[in-house]
């Protein structure tokens, strides 16, 4: 019961310094970095896990309990993916297990932000530009079944070359969010392209609210290539002397580590709770730890992969890491 006790407490030690980082953003290291209102917020994070995991994640009785978990294969006409989702009020995170999307091996990651009012993207796009980095655009679709692709939202990125972390910019289309066959809510305000009204109210079913916290490992090559749309979207930046970056939105924290691609990686999820833990709950999930609780966040942590699918890996230039997009 000590030693239950003893975890515990350092669980919530380490969320809660997790969450808390926002408090070392409250100067920014630069001071055009300080927006009020950031044009682009975290959306959610995507992972290639090992198959272990992604089957854990899959079946596990208490994640689905945990979180609105759903399993969906995508299509855009071209490419299909298949993915772990487990939905938030705002947020949510993305799973892959060996062959789910093409392209992709273990240790991969992704990460998306979005806007929440039509038009910020474009106002991203324009600060990205006077930055100095010619981004890319396009439009990505998605086939409802009948054949014909509909837009599903506009894309930003600013570059093709990566090694093992994608990141990139989104906003919904309206066509997309006001389709009848996707019973979306109607829109809260004008220009509602929000990720409230995407994720719809299927968390308050669940423990989990939202996600407040991710770290991922990756190389200081993609850290230097990624974090410049964050700065463009009016997220807060802090870059740290051991080559770290945190980014924070007002809510969610984003932690990069710089490792080797060998090493790459999601390492720890913090996740916000409806409400408090009553009981602390630890769940294993394959080679991963889930601690819910004490208190009102939970901690998810990933083991490091092993490292054997490291000799696949090469850049992919001129390929977004993203199943949706061709892999």
């Amino acid at each position: 019961m000590r030693t239950q006790r003893g975890i515990s407490r350092f669980i919530a030690v380490a969320v809660a310094a997790f969450v808390m980082v926002a408090g070392i953003l409250a100067t920014p290291a630069r001071a055009e970095e300080e927006h009020r209102e950031p044009l682009l917020a975290f959306n959610h994070a995507w992972a290639m896990v090992d198959q272990e995991t992604a089957d854990a994640i899959e079946h596990s009785d208490y994640l689905g309990r945990f979180a609105d978990r759903r399993i969906s294969t995508g299509n855009d006409g071209t490419n299909t993916w298949t993915g772990r989702y487990l939905l938030g009020k705002e947020t949510y995170l993305e799973f892959f297990g060996p062959g789910d999307a093409p392209g992709a091996f273990v240790g991969d990651t992704g990460l998306a932000v979005s806007a929440d009012d039509d038009g910020d993207l474009a106002t991203a796009t324009a600060n990205l530009r006077t930055l100095g980095v010619d981004p890319v655009e396009f439009t990505q679709v998605t086939d409802l079944g009948d054949g014909v692709p509909i837009p599903w939202f506009d894309v930003l990125y600013t570059s093709d070359d990566y090694d093992t972390f994608f990141a990139w910019a989104m906003e919904y289309r309206d066509e997309f969010l006001e389709d009848p066959r996707l019973t979306f809510p109607p829109a809260a305000y004008e220009g509602d392209v929000s990720r409230d009204r995407y994720n719809r109210d299927r968390y308050l079913d669940h423990q989990m609210r939202d996600v407040v916290g991710v770290q991922i490992a990756t190389t200081a090559a993609d850290i230097d290539k990624m974090v410049p749309l964050w700065r463009a979207g009016g997220i807060t930046i802090r870059e740290l002397k051991n080559g770290s970056v945190l980014a924070f939105d007002g809510m969610t924290t984003i932690h990069l580590l710089p490792a080797p691609a060998e090493e790459a990686g999601v390492r720890h999820v913090v996740l916000a709770l409806n409400e408090p833990a009553e009981e602390p709950h630890t769940e294993i999930i394959g080679s991963s730890t889930l601690q819910v609780g004490p208190g009102a966040y939970a901690l998810w942590t990933f083991e490091p992969n092993d490292g054997a699918a490291a000799s696949a890996r090469s850049t992919r230039a001129g390929k977004p890491l993203h199943p949706a997009y061709g892999g």
